[in-house]
């Protein structure tokens, strides 16, 4: 560790460290606090959670526990190499570690080309790091094949909201606006336990929840008065097109304001307006399952609310027409005239922790830092020319997520992967496959603090430094640039993944300068490289964001004008202290991001999703996260209190459904798709559709939820149909236990 960031470290830690929770998006402010030392070792953090405006002094069972892995015994701390295929992982030094690797990805761009070498990122990595490993790849690789688990979180909303908007930001207004709602409308979003402490901004009288399980968040809607929609997996779309209908018969889109906002800061109204035509509320009920009486009712407490918004999420994204979905979700806000308008908006709940900061700044693999298309000229001349490197040099767009996982180790796919921060051997869609296609290449390298599936088939583990050990920025759900302060030093033999690309960049010949291990110049070399693009982070200066986390983005450099843009002063709700807001908390207020200034209906038609129940596969299954997990689950399960409240994969079943299937409440089920089997205890809930079936995906082995999953891609967003497979119940043999063959 550099004595400066050590210095930082000691000062920080003598009276606590004020940071933000490592897991989802809402990024909800904690203080981390040295308890007394333990005669065996360090000092543990305790943690405390901040007021914030996201989290308003509370946490999640997660966040509580989320220090207790900085002393895991299962914590990696020294590099391991497998020296061929099939033996055991040994230790090893760092230097042989990253000479193996830069060796290895040498020979490999020689004989086969740059492209023979892929990289997989997360949207977990700070800025910093998501940016580093996108230069990279791109300078020290010379690759094309670059894409990141954040393709499968909120990519077909990031391509719905910039056809609509011109810009994607998860939520273009402060969370803080959600409280004077007085309608919102959640689609395929379950906050009450993937963002707890989000519950807060909701009277749930006002909200109208749309998810195929009555979840968490359903009930507490329907026990506050408010609604649950009851849609049958994959006919969102059909539904929101149905609540278009509606408003439009029964007048609600008349308005002054309405027909005003459409007209003026609109195109492409027409066209929508005759495709929800077709969508009267009995054709919806018949194809939906959701009555017409509330679909009715839904659409007047929408329409009625003089402050409104519709957030979608996970649900109505991982489709094969995700995109379509979501902009039929627009196109009613839109008729409705929220976006852009104070008090009301459409957002997509971002899920990863940096899952918006995450997919602005290279690690896509048609990106460039600032939210730029690696496919424009201006945008490679700008990016090569803050590189130092010719632009006809940068490669072109590569494979996304599924598509590069599904080429591994193929006759014309990378030989070589490089994987950091993910773990796609449980989270990546057909997992089995995924898992085939990494036991396939020539080289898998992980850089990891624990050892998680993907690493279990690693030919190199590099152990990394954990969120309480490094410094850096990440990107919250409201575009809020926040800072992440080390409150601790790593363990020893523990290197961060800065410097993990400084050393393999520097063995493959790059100079020491371009990639540098100390995160604040790869921040200020970030802010110049998004300056002019749509996500732009000039202005986000390092005094900005220590003074106050009240800098949201675009936030443009304070030397070429008022950094100030589109906030017209204090944001007292945006910033929760009273202080000015930096950037713009608010989008769209005057104008939204094409050209024109106008946002774009986008008509859509619903279709069927890629695969529907048949005879041999009856059955709708859909899977989800659990209150006490988070994602793969690579983390949350060694947490002990969080692995005793949620032990292992279940499968969510109507009793009736599972009566039919032979089986009870706690007896192991089979559950089996076109693409394999998984083993799940059943739990019978009374109310779920009796065509669909649950499942967390958090586990690995034989109760991989992703076993089941069809890769089936959104066209535009490449998106995988996570949400939706058609699968048949059966009764396990075993007596219950997990049978060897059934593991991963």
């Amino acid at each position: 560790m550099p004595e400066a960031t050590g210095a930082a470290v000691r000062a920080a830690t003598a009276t606590g460290t004020a940071t933000h929770c490592p897991y989802c998006a809402l990024q909800c402010a904690m203080t981390l606090t040295p308890e007394a030392a333990a005669e065996s070792g360090p000092a543990r953090l305790s943690v405390t959670p901040r007021e914030f405006p996201t989290n308003r002094g509370g946490l999640c069972q997660k966040g509580w526990t989320s220090a207790q892995l900085l002393d895991s015994p299962e914590r990696l701390t020294t590099p391991l190499v497998r020296d061929t295929k099939g033996a055991p992982l040994r230790e090893a030094s760092w230097d042989e570690a990253l000479d193996l690797v830069a060796g290895r990805f040498r020979v490999l761009r020689e004989e086969r080309g740059a492209d023979s070498v892929a990289v997989f990122g997360s949207g977990g990595l700070t800025n910093e790091k998501a940016y580093a490993l996108g230069k990279f790849a791109r300078v020290a690789l010379g690759t094309s094949q670059i894409d990141y688990n954040g393709r499968f979180c909120m990519s077909s909303a990031a391509a719905a909201g910039n056809k609509a908007f011109g810009l994607d930001r998860g939520l273009p207004f402060p969370v803080t606006d959600l409280d004077d709602s007085e309608a919102v409308v959640l689609v395929g979003a379950n906050p009450a336990e993937t963002m707890p402490p989000l519950m807060g901004h909701f009277d749930p009288a006002r909200l109208i929840v749309v998810d195929p399980r009555r979840t968490a968040t359903a009930q507490a809607a329907l026990d506050g008065g408010g609604l649950h929609l009851q849609p049958a997996p994959g006919t969102d779309l059909a539904l929101a097109l149905g609540l278009l209908h509606v408003a439009l018969v029964e007048g609600h889109l008349d308005t002054l304001h309405r027909v005003a906002y459409r007209a003026e800061r609109t195109v492409g109204w027409e066209d929508v307006r005759q495709c929800a035509a077709r969508w009267w509320p009995e054709r919806t009920e018949r194809l939906t399952g959701v009555a017409a009486a509330d679909l009715r009712r839904a659409a007047a407490a929408l329409a009625r609310a003089r402050r409104a918004h519709i957030l979608t999420g996970r649900g109505a994204e991982q489709h094969s027409k995700g995109v379509d979905t979501v902009s039929a979700w627009i196109d009613l806000a839109l008729a409705l005239g929220l976006p852009g308008t104070p008090g009301s908006g459409y957002g997509c709940l971002t899920g990863q922790g940096n899952g918006q900061g995450g997919r602005e700044h290279g690690q896509k693999a048609d990106q460039l830092p600032g939210y730029r298309h690696i496919e424009d000229p201006a945008a490679r001349e700008h990016i090569a020319g803050i590189w130092g490197v010719a632009p006809e040099s940068l490669p072109a767009a590569g494979r996304s997520a599924w598509e590069l996982l599904d080429a591994l180790g193929t006759p014309e796919g990378p030989a070589a992967l490089l994987v950091m921060g993910s773990n796609p051997a449980v989270s990546a869609p057909r997992v089995r496959r995924a898992v085939e296609r990494l036991r396939a290449l020539d080289l898998l390298v992980v850089a990891d603090f624990l050892r998680s599936e993907t690493a279990e088939l690693a030919d190199v583990v590099l152990p990394v430094t954990m969120w309480a050990e490094e410094s850096g920025t990440m990107t919250n759900l409201e575009g809020r640039v926040l800072r992440r302060r080390a409150a601790q030093a790593p363990p020893p033999g523990v290197r961060t993944d800065l410097e993990v690309l400084h050393g393999l960049a520097v063995r493959l010949g790059r100079s020491a300068h371009e990639f540098p291990a100390d995160p604040a110049p790869v921040f200020d070399e970030l802010r110049r490289a998004s300056a002019g693009g749509t996500a732009d982070y000039a202005g986000a200066a390092p005094e900005l964001l220590d003074a106050g986390e009240a800098v949201y983005w675009p936030v443009r450099d304070t030397t070429g004008g008022s950094v100030r843009e589109a906030t017209g002063g204090p944001e007292r709700d945006a910033t929760g202290g009273g202080a000015e807001a930096l950037g713009s908390p608010r989008l769209f207020l005057d104008r939204f991001a094409h050209p024109d200034g106008r946002a774009r209906f986008l008509p859509v038609e619903h279709r069927e999703a890629a695969e529907l129940p048949d005879a041999e596969h009856p059955l709708y299954a859909t899977t989800g996260r659990q209150l006490q997990h988070y994602q793969s689950g690579a983390q949350t399960r060694r947490v002990p209190e969080l692995l005793a409240a949620a032990p292992g994969p279940y499968v969510e079943v109507h009793p009736d459904t599972a009566r039919r299937a032979g089986l009870a409440d706690g007896d192991t089920a089979r559950i089996v798709s076109r693409r394999g089997a998984v083993l799940a205890r059943t739990r019978c809930v009374p109310s779920l559709r009796p065509d669909t079936v649950f499942l967390p995906f958090h586990f690995p082995g034989g109760g991989a939820a992703n076993a089941l999953t069809n890769p089936a891609l959104d066209p535009v967003s490449r998106m995988p149909e996570f949400k939706l497979s058609a699968v048949r119940l059966e009764r396990a043999d075993g007596g219950g236990v997990m049978s060897p063959e059934e593991a991963v």
